[in-house]
C-alpha cells in the first residue's frame, strides 16, 4: 500500500477537523500541481468508507486523463474499493457504484441516475465559476434537490478565479482549510524532495501584447488580437533561437503557444533548427495525439509545441525547459503552465525547470508560490517593486538577498524598478539548507500560548549554535501525527498518549548525529536530522 506523505496526511486530516468540529460548508484545498491530489483524494474516501460505510460519493473532473488518474490512485491505496466510472472518454457508464469517478460534462446530463450523494469531490476546482449557467452549478443544484445535505470538497492548485479572485469569496467554497501553495509551502516541499524549482532567465527577446485588447467574456486576452500580435515569423524565430541556445542541455522541452497555427509554425521552425518537435492542440484527433504524448514521454521527441491543451492534468516529471510564448493577465493560468515543470525527476538527473518567459508573464503576474491574486470585477491592484541581476539578468523579488539563479549577492546600490507585477518564480530565492554537527540535545516541556497544548521544546546544541523544534502528542490531526512520526524514528515501541508521557520516556531516545537547517528566512527552522 502506499505510504502517505506528511504533507498529504495533513490535507486529508484538515478534512476530517473542520467537519468534526462542526463545520457545515463547503471547503477547497489548494496542493501545487505534482504534488499528489489525486492521493489525497483516494485516501479521504478510503477513510471515510472505514469509518461510515454507507456514505455514497462522487468525485468530478473535466478531463479522462484526470479521472484514470484518480481512479488509478484510488485503486492503489484500496483495491476492493466500490468505484464506478462514468465518462464517455472512457467510454464506461457505471451508475450505481457507491463511488463514482466522472467527468463533469458526461455527468451532468444524468445526474439522476447516480441517485442519493453525501459528498461531491471536484478536482481542478478554480474550473468551478460562480455563474448559475454553468455546468457544475447546475450539476450541484440537481445533486441538492436530491439531497439538500450534500457538501462539496475542492482541490486545485490555484484557489482563484479572473473576476471572481479566491475561490472562497462570493463562491460556493465557504473555507480553504488547507494551503500548500504559500511562500512557505513551497520551500518545504522544495527542501523535502517534492517539487522541483522553476528557475527564470531573462530573455532578449519579448512578445509585444501592447494593443491586444482583453476579451470580456473570459477575463484574458482576445484569442485573435493575441495570435496576431504574437504570431510573426521574425519574432517567433528570434525567441526560438534563443531558446534553442538556453536549451541546448535541456532534454524534454514544452512550449505553450498563443493559438492553433501560432503552435504549428513553432513546431515547423524547431524542426528546421534540428529539435525534434510535435505540436499539440484541438486541431490534432486524440489518436494522434495519444501518439505524441508517448513518443515524448519516451524521449523520441524533445519538444512539444501546445495551445490550450496540456496547460493542466499533463503529467511528464523530466519536463526541464518550459518556453513561454503564451501571453496571459490569468494567474491561474500561468500557475497552472509553470507547474508542467515544477515535478521532480531525479532519475532522469533534473534538478529544476529553466523557464523563458518571452511572454513576460513574470513580470506581469508574478511567481508561482505568491501570485497576484486576482481582484473581483471593478477591483484593482497595486505595483509591487523587483529587482534584475546584473550579471544574469534574472528576475528577483525585493527581498532576495541573492540572485535565485547565479548567486551574486545583492547590494544597496541594486536598481528597483517598479513594474506591473513582482517578476521571479519563486520568492526569497530557494530554499537553503545547510547540516550542523549535533553536540547535545536539550528537551523541556513547552506551552502554546494560544492553544494552550503542551509540547516537547527540542533544542539541537550545534556549537555556538542553537536550533529549536516543537513536537505535541496532546493535538490533533496532522501535529499528532507528526508526533508519532518523530517518536517511531527514536525508539521502537509504540508513541506515547501524551506529551507528558512523552517527557518521561525521553531516556528512551535515540539521539540523532546532524540537524538540517533551513537558514535563510527570519526565524532557521528544523526540517530533518540525520542517524
Amino acid at each position: 500500500m502506499i505510504k502517505l506523505r506528511s504533507y498529504q496526511t495533513e490535507a486529508r486530516d484538515s478534512i476530517f477537523d473542520y467537519y468534526l468540529r462542526g463545520g457545515n460548508g463547503n471547503v477547497v484545498l489548494a496542493l501545487p500541481t505534482g504534488t499528489g491530489k489525486s492521493i489525497v483524494i483516494g485516501d479521504t474516501i478510503r477513510t471515510i468508507f472505514s469509518m461510515w460505510p454507507s456514505q455514497r460519493v462522487m468525485v468530478l473532473t473535466h478531463v479522462r486523463e484526470l479521472i484514470q488518474q484518480n481512479v488509478d490512485a484510488l485503486l492503489s491505496l484500496w483495491p476492493r474499493a466500490p468505484v464506478g466510472v462514468y465518462s464517455a472518454g472512457l467510454k464506461r457508464r457505471d451508475t450505481i457504484n457507491p463511488i463514482i469517478y466522472g467527468g463533469v460534462a458526461s455527468v451532468v446530463k444524468k445526474i439522476e441516475m447516480f441517485g442519493h450523494r453525501d459528498l461531491l469531490f471536484i478536482d481542478e476546482a478554480h474550473l468551478l465559476s460562480p455563474d448559475g449557467n454553468t455546468m457544475y452549478q447546475k450539476l450541484i443544484f440537481k445533486m441538492k434537490e436530491i439531497n439538500p445535505l450534500l457538501k462539496v470538497i475542492g482541490f486545485s492548485a490555484t484557489i482563484f478565479r479572473l473576476g471572481q479572485g479566491l475561490l472562497t469569496q462570493d463562491g460556493l467554497f465557504n473555507q480553504c482549510v488547507f494551503d500548500i501553495c504559500t511562500i512557505e509551502g513551497f520551500h518545504r516541499l522544495i527542501i523535502e524532495g517534492f517539487l522541483s524549482p522553476p528557475i527564470p532567465r531573462k530573455t532578449r527577446t519579448q512578445l509585444d501584447v501592447s494593443g491586444v485588447s482583453i476579451n470580456k467574456n473570459t477575463g484574458d486576452y482576445a484569442q485573435t488580437e493575441l495570435s496576431k500580435a504574437v504570431d510573426k515569423p521574425d519574432v517567433t524565430y528570434s525567441a526560438l533561437q534563443e531558446l534553442c541556445e538556453q536549451g541546448q542541455d535541456r532534454h524534454s522541452w514544452l512550449n505553450f503557444c498563443s493559438g492553433i497555427e501560432h503552435a504549428n509554425h513553432c513546431a515547423e521552425m524547431l524542426n528546421s533548427f534540428g529539435v525534434r518537435c510535435e505540436p499539440i492542440h484541438s486541431e490534432i484527433s486524440s489518436e494522434e495525439r495519444s501518439k505524441v504524448l508517448k513518443a515524448f514521454k519516451k524521449g523520441e521527441i524533445r519538444a512539444l509545441t501546445n495551445n490550450n491543451v496540456l496547460t493542466t492534468g499533463f503529467d511528464h516529471p523530466p519536463i526541464d525547459l518550459i518556453g513561454m510564448l503564451r501571453p496571459t493577465v490569468s494567474p491561474g493560468l500561468w500557475v497552472q503552465m509553470l507547474g508542467r515543470g515544477t515535478r521532480p525527476s531525479p532519475e532522469t538527473g533534473k534538478e529544476n525547470c529553466l523557464v523563458l518567459d518571452f511572454a513576460g508573464n513574470t513580470k506581469r503576474l508574478g511567481p508561482i508560490d505568491d501570485p497576484r491574486i486576482p481582484q473581483p470585477k471593478g477591483k484593482g491592484a497595486g505595483d509591487v517593486p523587483i529587482k534584475i541581476c546584473d550579471f544574469c539578468g534574472t528576475y528577483n523579488h525585493t527581498r532576495v538577498r541573492f540572485c535565485i539563479s547565479c548567486g551574486m549577492e545583492f547590494t544597496f546600490q541594486q536598481k528597483i524598478v517598479r513594474q506591473a507585477d513582482t517578476a521571479e518564480l519563486l520568492t526569497g530565492g530557494l530554499p537553503q539548507v545547510e547540516t550542523y554537527q549535533i553536540s547535545r540535545v536539550m528537551y523541556n516541556r513547552h506551552v502554546g500560548k494560544k492553544s494552550g497544548k503542551a509540547s516537547i521544546r527540542v533544542s539541537y546544541q550545534c556549537g555556538l549554535h542553537r536550533f529549536s523544534d516543537f513536537v505535541s502528542f496532546d493535538m490533533e490531526g496532522f501535529p499528532r501525527h507528526r508526533a508519532n512520526e518523530w517518536w517511531r524514528a527514536r525508539n521502537v515501541g509504540e508513541p506515547p498518549l501524551s506529551t507528558d508521557m512523552a517527557l518521561a520516556r525521553l531516556s528512551e531516545l535515540r539521539v540523532p548525529r546532524q540537524v538540517k537547517v533551513w537558514v535563510n528566512q527570519p526565524y532557521p527552522k528544523v526540517v530533518g536530522v540525520i542517524w
